[in-house]
């Protein structure tokens, strides 16, 4: 979503030969500290919020956001509840339906709600699961033993983010429905008919009064359901949930006279998973190895394969709900995976007596792998349960890990000595990719200097205050270091188009004059941490890499500025690919961000206006009538200091665009897909998706 900040930035006017002192900012002064009464604290200042008000007033505490993230959350809070009965095991197909009006109905074949009455609340149970926050099967009533979903709080919430929900339960050879409004039931639950169905039919209104995003011009936007965010996220369901049926449509769109519709059926799970993440790489064995086992009270599932990849590609779940900071479970599969490996190379001597182990960084790379758990009380670090923290999960993860790899390698010979040898290659690029990264250290010392020479630094020292702004050109980073605050705004001039990470050895990145400006500007380093298996981190940036040392990182807006031509979106997207494989962290803490310069500059007369799009510049044309001059700008090299400062780079006045990644799993096969090796996929993919493309001709 692009968004504007604000600032108290001034500018001084420029000089011709020189970089601009700006103007000191004004101090913001306290203000007057109003003495505290106790009279004005009182029984009378406390708001009793009642029934689903809290979720109306704050919603943002229950689904994150009222913008595009937290509408489609409300999707799958009840998928969710339908995918829990799946869980289960009375469930096997799911049916979600987004409506001509943009409405959205989920239907399943599971038990149905029980409508009978719940003794605390004296309300049916379909009433009390849809109007009592933290009511349901999911709180030690013996309805689920595993579950996933937002806290147990969905159906409530959703119910009161929405300005019509209708319910139906086929239960007992009856239909049961109800019907609600903001929260409130709009009559009781009736029997409206007779059935031989069973499930649960939910259809829901969400509210605009809630939902909105903010458009490039800062103005309040009405926001629908999208179908292409629908399918990553119900496919990756079907993935989790062997043999479900996910069944998609949207009846906003036709194709041949029906409803646009798809299937996720897989009966592979997550070995279908995997190869789907593998399907433009190479794999060095085929099928993936696949294993399922239950140990104390706990289901371990894992499918893995390796490829003729340099990066790892590890996705964890709990319940089918990714944790994407990892967890015991996963610890348990990389100290097993690392350790197995480091064994059964060492008993079929495939590496020397004198030799050291294998870390687990050389073990892992071109792995694809997916760890799934299912736990009866999960414990998460955090309320965005995005890290699991049972401590019994480590060792049992481990110990099915260590028996099923240990078999696989040993009946798989053949497979199992390719597997060595990639590790082999690439614990020789690793020492290459040291000895690498020892010359740049040694070369920065004897500059007496540990930053590149054609970084501008800004003044100030707090990360949190500090910005770099990645320039294409040196031509534009001229402008950019003359337009920009020194007292927080850093540039770095790149030139030409960088090394496309994701066809190389991690080596390479060390060779690279460009990426390792960028890496020595922004303090990308690892933390050089003791494994578990008693090796030792190697403190090299790798691809996927999770322990990036965040302490040392130098500013915390990264602001990636390129021209408005294909030249510039290709560079764009190399940069992207860069921080998504080697530095995913300052994407996921929302450090990295995109400028968005103006496209036509119109003047008439002594107004002048700046357009970001080509709407805007048609309302503009139309304002100013006949005599607008209209420039189009190429690049931000045609762009005066001044110009660049007021559009692009003041915060007053900037709209950025704040990188963010949703769905890892579908950001790792589109990256692969975009910037790999394989050209028939990408051609695929471009050809199916051409009448997307904006074309600047």
């Amino acid at each position: 979503m692009a968004k504007k900040e604000g600032s108290s930035a001034v500018t001084d006017d420029l000089k011709d030969d020189q970089e601009p002192e700006k103007a000191e900012q004004v101090e913001k002064q306290p203000k007057e500290r109003v003495e505290a009464k106790d009279s004005d604290y009182s029984a009378a200042t406390i708001d009793v919020l009642e029934g689903l008000e809290a979720v109306r007033r704050r919603p943002g505490m229950y689904i994150g956001s009222t913008g595009p993230k937290g509408l489609h959350h409300l999707v799958w809070e009840i998928v969710d509840n339908a995918v829990d009965e799946a869980l289960a095991g009375f469930c096997t197909r799911i049916e979600v339906t987004v409506n001509e009006d943009n409405s959205v109905t989920v239907l399943d074949n599971g038990r149905g709600i029980p409508t009978d009455i719940v003794e605390k609340t004296g309300k049916s149970a379909v009433e009390t699961v849809f109007t009592v926050l933290h009511a349901g099967g999911k709180f030690g009533g013996g309805g689920y033993k595993v579950s996933g979903g937002l806290h147990g709080v969905g159906a409530s919430v959703v119910n009161a983010l929405s300005e019509k929900l209708e319910v139906e339960v086929h239960r007992n050879g009856k239909i049961h429905k109800q019907v609600y409004r903001r929260g409130d039931a709009d009559g009781g639950l009736t029997i409206v008919g007779d059935s031989d169905y069973r499930g649960t039919k939910v259809t829901f209104w969400p509210d605009n009064e809630i939902f909105h995003d903010i458009n490039e011009d800062n103005e309040r936007e009405l926001i629908v359901i999208q179908f292409d965010i629908l399918i990553n996220r119900l496919r990756e369901m079907a993935f989790l949930n062997k043999g479900l049926c996910m069944v998609l449509t949207d009846m906003r769109e036709m194709e041949d006279g029906k409803p646009k519709s798809l299937t996720f059926h897989y009966e592979g799970g997550i070995a279908s998973f995997v190869e789907y993440i593998n399907d433009t790489r190479t794999a060095l064995h085929k099928p993936p190895l696949y294993f399922e086992l239950e140990k104390d009270d706990v289901v371990v599932e894992c499918a893995l394969q390796w490829t003729d990849m340099y990066s790892e590609s590890i996705f964890t779940f709990v319940n089918n709900i990714s944790t994407s900071d990892g967890g015991t479970h996963l610890t348990g599969f990389r100290n097993a995976l690392t350790r197995v490996i480091n064994d059964y190379a060492r008993q079929q001597n495939l590496i020397k007596e004198s030799e050291a182990n294998f870390t687990g960084e050389d073990a892992r790379e071109g792995l694809t792998a997916i760890v799934s758990v299912k736990v009866s009380e999960p414990q998460f670090e955090g309320q965005t349960k995005e890290r699991l923290g049972n401590r019994e999960v480590q060792g049992i993860v481990q110990a099915v890990t260590t028996e099923k790899l240990k078999d696989w390698l040993e009946l798989n010979p053949k497979e199992s000595k390719n597997i060595i040898q990639k590790a082999v290659l690439a614990r020789q690029a690793r020492e290459q990719a040291q000895k690498a990264r020892q010359l740049v250290r040694r070369q920065s010392a004897l500059e007496n200097s540990s930053l590149p020479g054609k970084l501008a630094d800004c003044s100030d020292r707090d990360p949190g205050r500090c910005e770099i702004y990645l320039v294409e050109g040196d031509s534009a980073g001229g402008s950019a270091k003359m337009g920009r605050n020194r007292d927080f705004q850093a540039i770095l001039p790149l030139r030409g188009k960088i090394l496309n990470v994701e066809r190389v050895q991690p080596t390479r990145i060390y060779e690279n004059a460009e990426v390792q400006a960028m890496i020595q500007a922004l303090g990308l380093t690892v933390k050089e941490d003791d494994e578990e298996t008693g090796g030792k981190s190697t403190g090299l940036l790798r691809p996927n890499a999770v322990n990036l040392d965040l302490a040392k990182i130098r500013y915390h807006k990264v602001v990636i500025m390129t021209d408005a031509d294909v030249d510039g979106s290709h560079i764009r997207t190399l940069l992207l690919t860069f921080f998504f494989r080697y530095a995913r962290p300052l994407v996921e803490r929302g450090y990295v961000y995109i400028a968005m310069p103006p496209l036509y500059k119109v003047e008439k007369g002594k107004r002048t206006e700046y357009c970001y799009n080509e709407h805007k510049l048609e309302a503009i044309l139309a304002e100013m009538g006949e005599k607008a001059v209209v420039q189009r700008f190429k690049g931000l090299g045609e762009m005066m200091p001044e110009q660049l400062w007021d559009t692009t780079m003041n915060p007053e006045t900037r709209t950025l665009k704040q990188v963010t990644v949703e769905d890892a799993t579908e950001a790792e096969h589109i990256f692969d897909l975009l910037m790999g090796e394989s050209v028939g996929p990408r051609r695929e993919f471009i050809e199916s998706n051409s009448y997307l493309a904006s074309l600047d001709v």
